[in-house]
């Protein structure tokens, strides 16, 4: 009886610890997700750390493209003006120096009458002094002292030779008178010259236009030779030498320079016509120069 009872109770316990191992299996199941749960919280939070390199990284480099763009277009744009901007006024006056003019003192005062007549097509007067005369360093008046030749081989007054002497006043005494009509005089520049301008003074002592006033340039006496027009204010072709668009001046102090530094002309001979003027038939001269250099 006590050795079945034994055995009961030994069967008791046996079926207890079978039932307690039971328990204790899936007690250490759930425990291993925890071990995989906070692995899987140590997997996740690292992540989160690998872009977080990357949005920093591509921040600092976006704007570092835009930055030498702007860099680049600030430096480039001042360079490209500075170097175009002084390139025009720069290649009007280059290697050109004012010559010095001396001018005759004025003779008349006051605001000249109005004068209007046939064939006479007046320019606006400047109101001011003429701005100087830009030419090439060295420049001169090569026809001073010059022979002088003329259509009308006794003048009314004076002589022909003045018309190169260097006095350029308008007193008594100073200045030339041809006959009336056409008439013309011819410097011999004694050799070809470069010229770059041409300035006339009729007679300042008055206010008067001349009409007809022709200039023009030719490698020999008889003006055959490479013939050129540089100034022709004869609007009716009364000088038979072709109809002009240059337009008629008052006589001044300043006298009339004609520019011809642009036209590179090299000659020898100058001659210059007129046709009386709006006081009457009659041509004067005072003085005439040319500015210019030998040809070399």
């Amino acid at each position: 009886m006590k050795k079945k009872g034994f055995d009961s109770i030994v069967k008791i316990c046996f079926c207890m610890l079978i039932a307690a191992c039971l328990c204790f299996i899936p007690s250490c199941k759930k425990s291993e997700p925890s071990d995989g749960g906070s692995g899987q919280q140590s997997v996740s939070a690292t992540p989160p750390k690998t872009p977080a390199p990357t949005a920093v990284k591509l921040v600092a480099e976006e704007p570092e493209k835009p930055a030498e763009t702007v860099t680049e277009a600030v430096a480039e744009t001042p360079a490209e003006v500075e170097a175009e901007a002084p390139a025009t006024p720069a290649a009007d006056t280059a290697g050109l120096v004012p010559i010095d003019i001396k001018l005759p003192k004025p003779m008349f005062v006051g605001t000249p009458q109005d004068i209007k007549g046939p064939g006479i097509n007046l320019e606006k007067p400047l109101g001011k002094a003429r701005p100087p005369f830009l030419a090439p360093e060295g420049t001169t008046n090569v026809a001073l002292g010059k022979p002088v030749a003329s259509s009308d081989e006794e003048p009314i007054i004076g002589e022909i030779e003045m018309i190169t002497d260097g006095d350029k006043e308008a007193a008594d005494g100073s200045y030339v008178e041809l006959g009336p009509f056409v008439q013309h005089v011819t410097i011999d520049l004694e050799a070809m010259h470069e010229i770059y301008a041409i300035l006339v003074w009729h007679y300042h002592k008055q206010a008067l236009a001349y009409r007809s006033v022709i200039v023009q340039v030719a490698d020999d006496p008889d003006f055959i030779t490479n013939v050129r027009t540089v100034f022709n204010n004869d609007i009716d072709n009364s000088s038979g030498l072709g109809v002009g668009k240059d337009l008629h001046y008052v006589e001044t102090n300043e006298g009339k320079l004609i520019d011809v530094l642009a036209q590179g002309i090299n000659t020898r001979y100058v001659r210059l016509y007129s046709n009386g003027n709006t006081s009457n038939d009659l041509n004067h001269y005072i003085e005439v120069e040319v500015y210019g250099k030998p040809v070399q």
